[in-house]
């Protein structure tokens, strides 16, 4: 039997990349998948072909992580038989731009602050309550190499993921005394659709981040949430920084090979 045959897990910013690899892996161990994103249409695509291919069992929510209050609102009316999430995986993140901090866009800052922060608040607010009731679960969290260092240009986005480490580590100790895990995995250069949402549509600016090293794959990310879901039952991976080969610090890049 796959490890999380008929398991459901619950992978937030589904649609794309780290998400949708993930979503994959999972489903690849005979997961029951809960597929939340912003894009409707991308995640009917997925669940179709998750069903082909694995014969996987999908529920799509398509929620904007923006409204917090009322993705909460849409996961706590979820049937019962779904709310026996085993793994919670806090994918849904995003940054806005490069600019100095005094030149930044309050309205943009609103929505990486109401995604990476208070949408991953909302959707853990909900789920652990029923891991707690069922004595069981795991929260994977994905931060970023942002949440250990901040770079120049980058002081919003780098406080939305400290506050994910920070979020991390008080899970960790408000669940103490139960068998509920937290994992906090925070990669450094991947290459998604994140450097396009970063820089508003600019896909050969997108291509900068990546220029001149071989990044790390969504693929890279979903087998070390799937990797750290199933260890066994005594054993929490706390933290996980996940590097390409030429990465040192999210500053430091060897681009010459």
């Amino acid at each position: 039997m796959r490890p999380f045959q008929d398991k459901i897990v619950l992978v937030t910013g589904a649609s794309a990349g780290i998400g949708s690899a993930t979503a994959e892996a999972f489903a690849r161990e005979g997961a029951k998948l809960i597929l939340v994103a912003r894009r409707r249409e991308r995640l009917a695509t997925m669940r179709g072909a998750l069903a082909e291919q694995y014969g996987t069992e999908s529920l799509v929510l398509p929620l904007d992580l923006r409204d917090h209050h009322g993705a909460a609102r849409i996961l706590s009316e979820l049937p019962a038989e779904w709310q026996a999430v085993e793994v919670l995986v806090n994918n849904a993140g995003l940054a806005r731009g490069m600019e100095k901090l005094h030149e930044g866009d309050l309205a943009e800052w609103d929505e990486v602050i109401d995604v990476n922060i208070r949408g991953l608040l909302a959707v853990t607010r909900t789920v652990i309550p029923w891991m707690l009731e069922r004595h069981r679960g795991h929260v994977i969290n994905l931060g970023s190499i942002a949440g250990h260092e901040v770079y120049p240009n980058g002081a919003m986005y780098c406080a939305t993921k400290h506050a994910v480490r920070a979020l991390s580590q008080g899970m960790k100790m408000d669940l103490q005394g139960t068998p509920l895990r937290v994992t906090s995995i925070d990669p450094g250069l991947v290459e998604t659709e994140f450097s396009v949402v970063r820089f508003r549509g600019d896909a050969e600016r997108a291509k900068t981040p990546y220029a001149g090293i071989e990044p790390l794959r969504p693929e890279d990310i979903a087998d070390a949430v799937v990797w750290s879901a199933s260890r066994p039952a005594h054993v929490n991976i706390a933290d996980m920084v996940i590097f390409p080969t030429a990465q040192a610090s999210s500053m430091l890049v060897d681009r010459t090979g």
